[in-house]
């Protein structure tokens, strides 16, 4: 005994279910393909600089589009050191000319004066009065670098020194500031905050900032639109004032003989810092990316100082809602499952394509929308990798529909093939999701009219013509009889040698009574076709062709039949036996070319109006069916009154949409 005989088919059912499982493995692996590679494309989005350029760049466009306030509205002025400046005193400015004007600007009433100059080195032969001055004055403030190591004014104790280190994004543009890193020196304090505590004695929000306590909000690595940003220490998105709209005054005024306007600098901040182009102390901002007026492309370092001034006051009066708020890193992570969730749905959803590509439009545009509201009312998500998750899953989506599709329509060819019209291909096409189940036509009981045909004396004419020929000579009458067929809305199911099985019905139906008059028209067409046939036969010396068909009309069980290497459409029941026993039954009983027999059952599913000729052959017993079935000749159309046939044209009933 050996091995198979022992363990019997179990291991070919192993062999089968294990290449079941596998074609069914890559099955899902296909599907799942395309959402894999959006899935890489959006993680591949992520670490590029891309996303992040286009939300700062968004973020640059809705900011100049919001309206924003004068800087006359808080108490700041700046002294500014410009071309005319640096013609008439020179440059670097010498000290001694450094303390004329801060002395003018104090007398003036200035509560604070901040130095936005390097002077850790002195100018000129009167080095001691501006040192004297930094040392003495409470109200002046020196800057230092801690990134360039550049100190302050010699002598200026350290609580009245101020780093003016800016934040830089990768793209050159100041968009947020440095408020303050804790847990420095006394001297380590940023300079527009050292202004703030030495022109409003405001020591408190320092000292929140030191204890954690100061409210934001306060950016992080992934705040609004930013992905890798360095947010060390305490840092803001700034808000800007209306550009070049603090008072200024240049050092020649200040030094000018005439007095100054008693609303100049009393009771003010004063910043004295260089606005001269050549000194190349200039930051693009937000407000200025898309100015179309050139003098405003670039501000000085001196007007980004006071503008984030500007902003700790609000901050110092409690003022809230003109801060940018951001959402935290994690929010924007799941803003981007949701949208690219919501892409894949919408990429699924709808059955048209069309209808899908208008939705992910349309929610799009929402999203779009939503960002310019929520940064109008200074609220910045990121937008870029949200719009990109809900387009890339939605393409994904579009693309797997694509392959499915493909994959579908090639299902369809291969369980049909060529056996349906065009518009029933059009038709099955547009019904796919509804008939096709894992490749295959699902099981379903349609009620239909089955079409039978076969050659008569097959067998006597292959004994007379060789294989080719007797092939060419079968292949000219179904050429002639598929189209009859297929045009009428039929589904040659298959070719049985020298005949065919036809179904009007399924796998779609016009509804019995149309299917029924399409059966019955293919069937009289059918009869024209071979007279015509035959004519040419006659004419070439061929032998003749005659034909049986049978018709009926009944339920059958239609569904795709066979395994994964080897699949049709079948279709099976009583009606087709009894189709097939009609063009079988009493054979020598044959007047014409073309037989039709065609049970009760169609006839009564036909319109009474219908003009044609019948012979009835009574109640016939069909073999293997106990019933008799009603049957009846169908001759051909009622003749017309000059005797001649009426013309057998397609019923636009039974031709599919």
């Amino acid at each position: 005994m050996d091995a198979g005989s022992i363990l019997g088919p179990w291991p070919a059912r192993l062999r089968h279910s294990f290449r079941q499982g596998r074609r069914q493995g890559w099955r899902l692996a296909r599907r799942g393909a395309p959402y894999a590679v959006a899935g890489l494309i959006l993680l591949g989005l992520q670490r590029l600089p891309l996303t992040e350029t286009l939300d700062l760049l968004w973020y640059d466009l809705i900011t100049t589009l919001r309206p924003a306030p004068s800087g006359q509205e808080h108490p700041i002025s700046l002294v500014g050191i410009d071309e005319g400046d640096i013609g008439a005193l020179g440059w670097p400015i010498d000290d001694a000319i450094l303390c004329r004007a801060i002395d003018r600007i104090t007398a003036a009433g200035a509560t604070a004066v901040g130095l936005d100059i390097y002077r850790d080195r002195g100018v000129g032969p009167n080095q001691d009065c501006l040192r004297q001055r930094f040392r003495d004055d409470p109200r002046l403030i020196s800057i230092n670098n801690v990134a360039e190591d550049i100190g302050p004014v010699p002598g200026t104790p350290p609580q009245r020194q101020g780093f003016n280190d800016l934040v830089v994004d990768p793209d050159g543009v100041v968009r947020r500031d440095l408020v303050h890193v804790s847990g420095q020196d006394a001297a380590t304090v940023a300079f527009p905050l050292r202004v703030l505590e030495v022109g409003k004695g405001a020591l408190w929000l320092r000292q929140q900032l030191e204890k954690g306590t100061a409210p934001g909000p306060w950016l992080e690595p992934g705040s609004g639109g930013y992905q890798r940003l360095d947010a060390a220490g305490y840092q803001q998105m700034l808000v800007f004032d209306q550009p070049g709209s603090f008072p200024l005054w240049n050092l020649r005024q200040v030094l000018a003989q005439r007095p100054l306007p008693d609303s100049a600098f009393r009771g003010r901040m004063v910043l004295i810092g260089s606005t001269a182009p050549s000194l190349r102390d200039l930051f693009p901002v937000p407000k200025t990316r898309f100015a179309t007026d050139n003098s405003l492309m670039l501000i000085p370092g001196v007007e980004i100082h006071a503008q984030r001034l500007a902003a700790l006051l609000d901050r110092y009066a409690g003022e809230h809602s003109r801060r940018i708020r951001t959402l935290p890193g994690w929010s924007d992570i799941v803003l981007e499952l949701l949208a690219a969730a919501l892409g894949l749905g919408l990429g699924e959803a709808f059955r048209q394509l069309r209808r899908s590509v208008i939705a992910v439009g349309l929610v799009a545009v929402l999203l779009v929308g939503g960002s310019v509201v929520l940064l109008l009312a200074n609220v910045w998500i990121g937008l870029a990798m949200p719009l990109a998750a809900l387009v890339v899953m939605a393409g994904a989506a579009w693309l797997r529909r694509g392959a499915a599709s493909q994959e579908q329509q090639q299902q369809i060819e291969r369980l049909l093939g060529q056996t349906t019209s065009p518009a029933v291909a059009r038709a099955l096409w547009n019904q796919r999701e509804q008939l096709l189940s894992d490749g295959r036509f699902e099981g379903r009981q349609l009620k239909v009219t089955v079409l039978m045909s076969d050659t008569c004396n097959f067998t006597t004419v292959s004994e007379r013509l060789d294989p080719r020929s007797l092939l060419a000579w079968l292949n000219q009458g179904m050429s002639r009889f598929v189209p009859a067929i297929t045009t009428r809305g039929g589904m040659v199911n298959k070719f049985t040698g020298d005949g065919l099985l036809a179904v009007f019905g399924a796998p779609l139906s016009d509804g019995p009574e149309a299917d029924a008059l399409a059966a019955v028209e293919a069937a009289l067409a059918i009869q024209a076709e071979v007279d015509a046939l035959n004519d040419g036969l006659a004419e070439r010396g061929e032998p003749a062709m005659h034909l049986r068909i049978g018709l009926h009309s009944g339920e059958v069980l239609a569904g795709s039949i066979g395994s994964s290497e080897r699949l049709e459409y079948a279709v099976i029941g009583d009606a087709v036996n009894c189709a097939s026993r009609l063009e079988s039954v009493e054979k020598e009983r044959q007047r014409n070319r073309c037989r039709v027999l065609v049970s009760a059952d169609t006839r009564r599913l036909l319109p009474p109006h219908l003009a044609l000729r019948w012979e009835g052959w009574g109640r016939v017993s069909l073999k293997g069916r106990q019933e008799p079935l009603e049957v009846w000749e169908l001759l051909g159309p009622a003749l017309s009154p000059d005797s001649a046939p009426a013309a057998v044209p397609a019923s636009p009933t039974s031709a599919r949409p």
